[in-house]
């Protein structure tokens, strides 16, 4: 899981993708009051309306590091449903290198999809992402320009990964046009520095932890009127959220011209050269070395295993992890292929169906 650390004057602030689980240590009260009528509480009409559109969503990271060793961890972050037929917006840094994204519903027993993105700008840290379903309940894009000081709202999202769905906060609009700046040495796009530039950002006292990123904030008409993207850890009763007038565009572009489906084996590969066999003793002298299989990706579901070696792919010879690459480009998500791995001294022809790659190497 990633932390990332921003600076706004002297605050350090926190974007809020990941999180970790802690226990609620707090006293439990010694008295009772009568309940509030919930038909008569502004802030639980809005959570009934924004919850149903309010979505988790979890990556699965799967890198390899300088000398091959593979890592895999997970983040988890929040997106909201814009479209009935499965437009989501989230935050960038929530899937950004994933190889595996999943979508859970808010409902009790909760629904899970495999996500895809569709667009977005890494930079601005704004994706879009598709899942496979229509008929689902969708959220109202608000008008951030006419946010005023003062004016009440409310944060959603899956904070801590805590259990028993999302959470609901209620704040005020503390500041607007705030710019801060994110240190994130894993964006692909933030150039030597790692810097990701907010800018437009409203400025909320509305609580936003870990977890909460990507999730909407809304006015009191449950319209969305910003994206929660950081928190403050070193200050209370600060959080911050994209404008959503800043995000309209790419979400409109991600609508209209989504980015395509590109094939998806979920692999790690080294090139076998005449060293790499003698040093890990094996049996052929060519061909793509599976380092890692990701777990639950169309390799693993197949059986390709760790130490295999892909030596012939859709009728094609392999001669090196960059040739599978070339020849992956020519084929398509949901093809059925014939992959031939050596494995010790035996090579067999495996048949996999390619998946859909969750995450392009660079949003627009």
């Amino acid at each position: 899981m990633r932390k990332f650390a921003l600076v706004v004057a002297a605050a350090a602030i926190a974007l809020s993708a990941c999180t970790m689980r802690t226990s609620d240590g707090a006293d439990q009260a010694t008295t009772r009051s009568t309940p509030l009528d919930p038909g008569k509480e502004p802030v639980a009409a809005v959570a009934a309306r924004v919850l149903p559109a309010t979505v988790n969503v979890t990556t699965d990271i799967f890198q390899t590091d300088q000398f091959g060793n593979a890592q895999e961890g997970q983040g988890v972050g929040t997106g909201f449903i814009v479209r009935s037929d499965g437009v989501i917006v989230t935050n960038c840094h929530v899937v950004e290198g994933g190889s595996r994204i999943s979508v859970f519903t808010s409902e009790e027993e909760p629904t899970r999809y495999d996500a895809r993105v569709i667009g977005g700008d890494c930079l601005h840290d704004l994706a879009i992402l598709k899942i496979d379903a229509t008929g689902l309940p969708t959220v109202e894009l608000g008008d951030s320009a006419s946010l005023r000081l003062g004016q009440r709202v409310v944060a959603v999202g899956y904070a801590l990964a805590l259990e028993g769905g999302p959470s609901v906060t209620a704040g005020i609009v503390s500041s607007l046009d705030r710019t801060v700046e994110a240190q994130d040495p894993n964006c692909d796009v933030c150039g030597e520095d790692g810097v990701r530039v907010y800018s437009d950002v409203v400025q909320t006292d509305a609580a936003i932890n870990h977890g909460n990123s990507g999730g909407p904030l809304v006015d009191m008409q449950g319209r969305v009127v910003g994206i929660n993207s950081a928190g403050s850890d070193g200050a209370e009763n600060i959080g911050f959220a994209i404008a959503i007038d800043a995000a309209k565009e790419t979400i409109q572009q991600a609508i209209e011209d989504p980015l395509g489906a590109a094939p998806y084996l979920g692999v790690s590969l080294q090139t076998v050269t005449a060293d790499a066999a003698f040093q890990l003793g094996l049996e052929v002298d060519h061909g793509a070395y599976v380092l890692a299989v990701t777990s639950d990706g169309p390799a693993a579901d197949a059986g390709i295993q760790d130490g295999d070696v892909i030596v012939g792919l859709a009728g094609q010879e392999v001669g090196s992890a960059e040739d599978l690459g070339r020849i992956m480009d020519t084929l398509d998500a949901g093809q059925e292929v014939e992959v031939e791995v050596a494995r010790g001294a035996d090579t067999q022809t495996i048949s996999i169906t390619l998946g859909t790659r969750p995450l392009p190497d660079q949003l627009p």
